[in-house]
C-alpha cells in the first residue's frame, strides 16, 4: 500500500505546485475542501480509537503476545534478517491507536500553521488528496472498514503479526524495552503412528523475558521456586512492572507464601525495592502480603529493621476501593497477617509514646 500510494502521491504534489495561490477563489475552495476532508478524518480516529479501546477490552484479547515486524521499507533487501518487537495485543491496540489520533491531529496543525503563517497552499491542496490513502494504509482502519471490524484479531491478524510458535530461528525479537529475545527450535519426538499432525510439529523453546520470569514464578504459588527469580534481580530491574498490571518483584513475592520469602523480600530491599510503589488496583506490597496471607512477608515489610513500613505508611495506604492492608487481612480471613500489622501499629505507637515521655522529662 506504501509504494503504490506514491503513484498517487508524486502526480499529486505535482499538479499542486501549478495551483494559483494569487487567486482567492482558489484558494477558498481548497480551504473548504481541506476543511471538509480533515473534519470527517477527525470523526473517523476517534471513531477507530473507541474500536480499538473496545477490542482491547475484549476477554479474547487478554493475554495474547504477538511479534510485530516493523513497517515495510521501500526497496529493502529481501535477504535481511527478519526482525520482531514482542507486544501485548491489547496494549497494541490502544497505542496504535492513540498514535493515530496523534499524528492526524498534529498533520493538521502544522499543514495549517504553515498555510496561515506562509501562505502554502500546496499542503492543502496535497493533504485534501491524501488524507484518504494515509488513513486506509493504517492497519486499525482497514479492518474496521474492509475486514469486518476487530474481531476474531488471531485470525486477521492486522498487524501482520506471528505467534509464539510460528517464530524461526533466523527471526531477531526483541522486547518493548528493546532486550533481544532469543528462539530455538527443537525437533518434536513423535510417539509412533497415529499420532496426530499437531504433535510432529517442532517445539519452540524460549529464553524467557525477566517480566515471564517474574508472571511464571507467581503463577506456581507457594510451590515456586524462587531462585531464578532472584537469579535476575539487579538494580536496574528491581523496580520493574509488569506491562498489563504494574506488578513488581516486591509485590509478587510479599504474595507467594513460599518458603524463604523472608531472605528473598531482604535480598530485594539490599537492590533498591520499592515497596511502596502500586499496581493498577492500587496495591503495595503489603496489600499483596494481606490479601495472600503472607505473614512472614508482612513481618519483613514492617520491620524497623528491613522495610520498615510503618514509618513508611504502608499499613495506611487504600486501594481503589478504598481498602487498607488490615481491611484485606480480615475480610480474607488472613489473621495471623492482621495481627502482625496490628503489633506494628502498637509497636510504632508505644516508641512514638515512649519518646514524647522521655522528651518531658528532659524538659523538667
Amino acid at each position: 500500500m506504501a509504494f503504490n500510494k506514491m503513484f498517487i502521491m508524486l502526480p499529486v504534489m505535482l499538479a499542486a505546485r501549478k495551483i494559483d495561490g494569487e487567486d482567492p477563489n482558489i484558494v477558498f475552495m481548497l480551504r473548504a475542501l481541506y476543511g471538509a476532508v480533515q473534519a470527517v478524518a477527525v470523526l473517523v480516529v476517534l471513531f477507530i480509537y473507541t474500536k480499538a479501546a473496545a477490542a482491547a477490552d475484549e476477554k479474547a484479547n487478554e493475554g495474547v503476545t504477538i511479534y510485530v515486524p516493523p513497517p515495510p521499507v521501500p526497496f529493502e533487501d529481501p535477504n535481511a534478517k527478519k526482525k520482531y518487537q514482542e507486544k501485548s495485543l491489547t496494549t497494541h491496540l490502544v497505542t496504535t491507536a492513540r498514535s493515530l489520533v496523534g499524528s492526524t491531529l498534529f498533520g493538521i496543525v502544522m499543514t495549517v500553521g504553515l498555510h496561515m503563517w506562509k501562505g502554502m497552499i500546496v499542503g492543502l491542496a496535497i493533504q485534501s488528496i491524501m488524507c484518504p490513502f494515509n488513513l486506509a494504509e493504517n492497519p486499525l482502519v482497514s479492518a474496521v472498514f474492509f475486514k469486518g471490524g476487530l474481531n476474531n484479531l488471531k485470525e486477521k491478524r492486522i498487524f501482520g503479526e506471528k505467534f509464539r510458535e510460528e517464530m524461526e530461528d533466523g527471526d531477531e525479537i526483541t522486547d518493548e524495552a528493546g532486550n533481544t529475545i532469543s528462539f530455538k527450535k527443537t525437533d518434536g519426538k513423535s510417539g509412533g503412528k497415529g499420532k496426530s499432525d499437531n504433535n510432529k510439529k517442532k517445539a519452540v523453546e524460549q529464553k524467557k523475558s525477566f517480566e515471564d520470569i517474574l508472571l511464571d514464578t507467581w503463577d506456581l504459588g507457594a510451590e515456586a521456586d524462587v531462585a531464578p527469580l532472584l537469579a535476575e534481580l539487579t538494580k536496574k530491574n528491581i523496580n520493574y512492572t509488569t506491562k498489563e498490571n504494574g506488578w513488581t518483584p516486591v509485590m509478587i513475592m510479599s504474595g507467594l507464601g513460599c518458603k524463604n520469602v523472608d531472605r528473598a523480600l531482604k535480598k530485594m530491599k539490599e537492590l533498591g525495592a520499592n515497596p511502596e510503589i502500586v499496581d493498577k488496583e492500587g496495591w503495595n506490597a503489603l496489600h499483596w502480603a494481606a490479601f495472600h496471607g503472607s505473614a512472614e512477608a508482612a513481618k519483613v515489610l514492617l520491620s524497623k529493621s528491613d522495610f520498615d513500613g510503618i514509618t513508611l505508611g504502608l499499613h495506611t495506604v487504600a486501594d481503589k476501593e478504598g481498602k487498607m492492608p488490615g481491611i484485606h487481612a480480615k475480610e480474607e480471613g488472613n489473621d495471623d497477617v492482621a495481627k502482625v500489622i496490628a503489633e506494628a501499629e502498637a509497636t510504632c505507637a508505644a516508641t512514638a509514646d515512649a519518646g514524647a515521655d522521655e522528651g518531658l522529662r528532659k524538659r523538667k
